[in-house]
């Protein structure tokens, strides 16, 4: 069996890194208390949020980690920049937030214009599709630090207090909806690379997957939700045209944990039976890794890129405006009370 942290990965050591990151973000809270801009503490939040007076500014961090080796490796850069945005911006809206800009880090072992036209064209074309400005960013120059390019964003959003998602009023009886991902979205790229290397060759973007090449399927970019969650969320100063108890972004981890962090302050669980199948390529790389079914749901999102959370009554006025904001979108379960969360997976088995 292949697991995550053979590709040199490890999750539990990477959470508890997190934490002890937390900690010391926390111990500058008490800096700017009773001052504009003052912390709220959201242990295992999606994003942070600072308190300007009628709103909250809602920050965060992340970036399309090694998935940019693959786009290195075909010489293909127009895409990730569809990575980037998702991995902050999907982030940003589990609070309810729009995300009006963006700023970002290249860090690059010498500098290749060509490359970089080619990453900031394919962002900035992904930013104006979501309303999102890119004010500025750094490109560094690092010969030795890296080798293949490390590239990073901030998403900086906005969101009223009274619009704020902090999943306290989700209950037994309530919907769960997945949205429905691509292949691999920007998660998991490590095993993704370590499987298909020992087992097509070094080469192995270049090696056919049914009618096309490993490595263009798995450069797909990734969907990006923030947009077709505003319809529902409304933009800043806009009607709430439902009301989303809580949202979950499946990246690392994998969905139950994900789930469980929007679940928390509820105290609730979930039975997922409907969840979208994973693609093709995932379940082929799956057999071809000898990966568990159980490690697989805990390093991809497996279909599902997103878990929306909302009352019986509005599930069909959900996936309606989800789907003309071009998002496929279904029931995938129902919350419990009882706390722990069941994923039903592609192939029938439960994981608990």
């Amino acid at each position: 069996m292949t697991s995550y942290k053979d590709s040199g990965v490890d999750i539990e050591a990477g959470n508890d890194a997190s934490r002890i990151a937390y900690t010391h973000a926390k111990s500058t809270f008490a800096s700017r208390s009773g001052k504009i801009g003052a912390a709220v503490t959201e242990d295992g939040g999606f994003a942070g949020m600072l308190d300007m007076g009628d709103f909250f500014l809602v920050q965060n961090d992340d970036g399309t980690g090694s998935k940019m080796d693959l786009a290195l490796a075909m010489n293909t850069f127009d895409t990730i920049g569809y990575d980037l945005l998702a991995m902050v911006v999907d982030d940003a809206i589990c609070t309810g937030a729009e995300v009006i800009s963006v700023s970002n880090t290249l860090d690059v072992s010498f500098v290749d214009n060509q490359m970089i036209d080619s990453l900031l064209e394919g962002l900035a074309k992904a930013c104006i599709e979501q309303q999102i400005v890119i004010p500025g960013g750094e490109i560094a120059e690092v010969p030795g630090a890296v080798n293949s390019p490390v590239w990073n964003a901030t998403s900086v959003g906005i969101v009223a207090k009274g619009k704020v998602i902090d999943g306290k009023n989700i209950a037994e009886g309530d919907v769960v909806i997945a949205l429905q991902s691509g292949v691999a979205r920007s998660n998991g790229f490590s095993l993704i690379r370590k499987i298909l290397k020992d087992t097509q060759g070094p080469n192995w973007f270049n090696e056919v997957w049914r009618g096309q090449t490993w490595g263009k399927i798995m450069l797909t970019p990734s969907v990006i939700y923030h947009g077709a969650l505003l319809r529902l969320l409304g933009r800043h100063g806009e009607e709430r045209k439902v009301n989303i108890k809580g949202i979950a972004h499946v990246t690392g981890g994998g969905i139950a944990e994900n789930l469980k962090r929007t679940l928390k302050a509820s105290g609730t669980g979930a039975i997922l039976d409907n969840l979208f199948a994973p693609h093709d390529a995932l379940k082929d790389l799956i057999e071809l890794g000898n990966v568990s079914i159980n490690e697989a749901y805990k390093t991809w999102n497996m279909g599902n890129g997103m878990l929306v959370i909302v009352d019986a009554a509005d599930v069909d006025t959900v996936i309606t405006e989800l789907k003309n904001g071009g998002i496929t979108a279904q029931v995938a379960g129902n919350i419990t009370r009882n706390a722990d969360v069941q994923v039903t997976a592609f192939d029938g088995s439960v994981l608990a």
